[in-house]
């Protein structure tokens, strides 16, 4: 595989993993409130419903692979770790020769959400440094990016998140067996939804041997060109275990290495 497709592939992979892939579709600004949410999004009407503890710490290395069955050597890590009682870190880094990024964010618990305080993200692709910072302050109801190149500020509701810990909370709605998965992400001074919706119970090979998994799909940028696919193990506590990403002709999958204790 030419240099051009390895960046491509190592592109990919930062938009995957923090984001789950980028959104083209800005939201307006939504009202929603936590009450209203928590009974717009009830759990599973055929599954009893019942309230989950939050994850464990654990450090999980994923890579991709071509479609037409070319490895890539880029290999992405994610490590959870908890600070506080209740204040966590989620990081998650790539390093190649050709591009490397480092993502983190702190967060608090609030009920069954994420509330995140601060998130940084850092990134060097073909010599172009990118870097964020931002701050968010549950008082006033706002987010800061910090960067001087790149200052914003921008107002924000009661379950927003930023592009790291959007993967979390997806996996504890998950887990909580919640239907409707919808999210405001605070990203570049706008507020970007991302909608999922669960589709089907299948059982796939990964390094941890056969997984049942929830399969989900990416629906607010699902098209013929470009669909994201997503497998969870609830034996797990829906850790991803696998992704599927096809656009423009090209198509990746991203697969669980392994997973150990911090």
């Amino acid at each position: 595989m030419g240099i051009s497709k390895q960046v491509f592939a190592t592109v990919l992979l930062f938009q995957i993993m923090p984001s789950y892939s980028h959104s083209d579709k800005d939201s307006a600004l939504s009202q929603t409130t936590r009450s209203e949410y928590n009974q717009s999004n009830p759990a599973t009407p055929s599954i009893e419903s019942e309230k989950h503890s939050f994850f464990e710490p654990y450090n999980a290395l994923y890579s991709t692979v071509y479609k037409k069955g070319i490895t890539l050597k880029v290999e992405g890590t994610q490590i959870l770790t908890q600070t506080t009682d209740n204040t966590w870190k989620f990081e998650f880094s790539v390093d190649t020769l050709l591009a490397s990024l480092k993502e983190s964010s702190q967060f608090r618990l609030d009920g069954s959400s994420l509330r995140p305080t601060e998130y940084q993200y850092s990134s060097r692709i073909l010599g172009k440094h990118k870097e964020m910072l931002l701050h968010f302050d549950w008082d006033d109801m706002k987010v800061t990016n910090d960067v001087k190149n790149e200052p914003w500020k921008m107002d924000i509701n009661d379950l927003t998140l930023d592009r790291l810990t959007l993967q979390l909370q997806l996996r504890f709605d998950l887990l909580n067996q919640r239907e409707q998965l919808s999210y405001d992400i605070a990203d570049g001074g706008k507020l970007k939804r991302y909608t999922f919706a669960q589709q089907q119970i299948e059982t796939i090979d990964t390094k941890l041997g056969h997984l049942e998994t929830i399969k989900v799909a990416r629906t607010d940028n699902l098209s013929e060109k470009r669909h994201s696919y997503f497998w969870f193990a609830p034996e797990y506590d829906y850790l991803l275990v696998k992704m599927e990403h096809f656009e423009k002709g090209e198509s990746y999958i991203l697969n669980l290495e392994k997973i150990s204790s911090p």
